[in-house]
């Protein structure tokens, strides 16, 4: 017999890892309401002519492809399948994909409705997105995004409204982060001044890997993509900047003096870390110049979110994007986005023990079923203690009572209620305390309120 399996980067989730996981999406939720967004939902597929080429050359690889449903062999020649061309086979084959990131199909959908949108639109959407990528830890094939974008505004108090909400967000959690920013005008200018402004998606997919391959594999990429030795030398100075992040801007005003369009980024930038710092972020923001996000249609500011007490890569990130709708038909409208990996928000949730107590505990009160009649008025019980609003279930055998206290124990049930031939006699529960081993005998108004104190 083949023993199942599941498909390598994906993962079963059990009932208690799904309790952590709905904490973890209702905790964003919560605060995405809190700022005024609304949720979407778009579908899983979506036609490859809306995902190829949004996403830069990489991205491309990385996309899920669907093949076609009936004769995908209807039109194609016995020359084209003999050439084993993989990529031209694939457009024969597949005209959808599975979606990379909720981003494009938002704007796909901002497109397709904007007759019903009122601008601005702020918008929520938490889905799973599909990547072909190398499954290592922290990184998966199917995961979760919980994204929140603006579009229709150009008001860098966006950007700060949203990294109001990383903070809020972690600050729930309890996780210490640093949240990194940078802006695409910045590096814009870099590869300005250094004379390699044609290369600029070339420097920015490099240098966004500075954390995971090192500043020597880094500067090894750039030659390999024909950036010159002298832009090379130009280059290390300026994104191993260090000190305050008014420092670096004061640097970069000087460096960038001869850039219209990397002083455009300081100026942003500037304007964004000095609006933060006087609304008291309890995380840390930390200009980095060698964040980059490795997507092409950020234009602006760009984000990233590190957890300080656990080793994992971006937990959150998000940017700028002024044209992204362009490519459906409708230009000119700016947007800016974050979005949470709840997969790894998961993970570090995990390592650092951070789930209060309530939110995996999900039935706080189990009624042990000795027979017909106990049952019958465990039942009658059970209809005020759920209008109370506790979570409760009768065991639905009549077995061993000590079979039904195991259940109560796996499960972290933390009350049992009794109802044996003395009980049913006065009309009462005996609640135990399966922490204390503390009973009481009550009536089932008393239960109630002892379970809610």
């Amino acid at each position: 017999m083949i023993k199942p399996s599941i498909p390598k980067g994906t993962r079963d989730f059990s009932p208690i890892e799904m309790a952590k996981r709905n904490y973890i999406f209702n905790t964003i939720r919560e605060v995405y309401h809190l700022y005024g967004f609304h949720q979407i939902e778009t579908p899983a597929m979506e036609n490859l002519s809306t995902l190829m080429g949004k996403y830069g050359e990489e991205g491309d690889k990385l996309l899920f492809r669907i093949q076609n449903s009936g004769d995908c062999f209807r039109g194609i020649t016995d020359e084209e399948l003999l050439s084993r061309d993989v990529q031209h086979l694939s457009a024969k084959f597949c005209e959808k994909g599975l979606r990379y990131d909720l981003t494009v199909p938002f704007a796909r959908f901002v497109v397709m409705h904007r007759e019903e949108i009122t601008f601005p639109f702020k918008r929520y959407q938490i889905q799973p997105v599909w990547r072909a990528d190398r499954p290592q830890k922290g990184r998966y094939r199917e995961f979760y995004q919980c994204d929140a974008d603006v579009v229709g505004s150009d008001s860098l108090l966006n950007e700060v409204e949203l990294m109001q909400i990383v903070d809020t967000v972690f600050k729930r959690f309890g996780v210490r982060v640093c949240i990194k920013i940078n802006n695409r005008k910045i590096l814009s200018g870099i590869a300005e001044i250094i004379g390699e402004a044609e290369r600029i998606v070339d420097i920015t997919v490099a240098i966004d890997k500075l954390d995971k391959i090192g500043l020597d594999n880094v500067n090894a990429e750039l030659r390999e993509k024909g950036v010159s030795d002298e832009a090379i030398a130009k280059l290390q100075p300026i994104i191993l900047l260090s000190g305050t992040n008014d420092e670096k801007l004061a640097t970069l005003k000087t460096v960038l003096a001869d850039s219209e369009t990397g002083l455009k980024g300081v100026e942003e930038t500037e304007f964004i870390l000095h609006t933060l710092a006087a609304l008291n972020l309890q995380n840390t923001i930390e200009l980095d110049l060698t964040l980059a996000r490795g997507l092409n249609y950020y234009t602006g500011a760009i984000f990233e979110v590190k957890a300080l007490d656990v080793q994992i890569g971006s937990i959150t990130g998000g940017g700028r994007y002024d044209n992204l709708t362009g490519v459906f038909g409708l230009p000119g409208v700016s947007g800016v986005g974050i979005s949470f990996g709840a997969d790894r928000i998961f993970d570090v949730l995990n390592q650092l023990e951070l789930y209060p107590k309530e939110a995996v505990n999900e039935t706080q009160l189990l009624f042990i079923n000795f027979g017909e009649k106990e049952a019958a008025f465990a039942m009658q019980t059970l209809l005020q203690v759920r209008a109370a609003g506790i979570r409760a279930e009768l065991f639905p055998d009549t077995c061993k009572m000590k079979k039904q206290m195991s259940y109560a124990n796996a499960h972290n049930i933390p009350f049992v209620a009794l109802v044996g031939e003395n009980e049913l006699a006065e009309g009462k529960v005996t609640l135990k305390n399966m922490t204390t081993g503390e009973q009481q005998l009550l009536t089932p108004a008393e239960l109630i309120t002892a379970i809610k104190s």
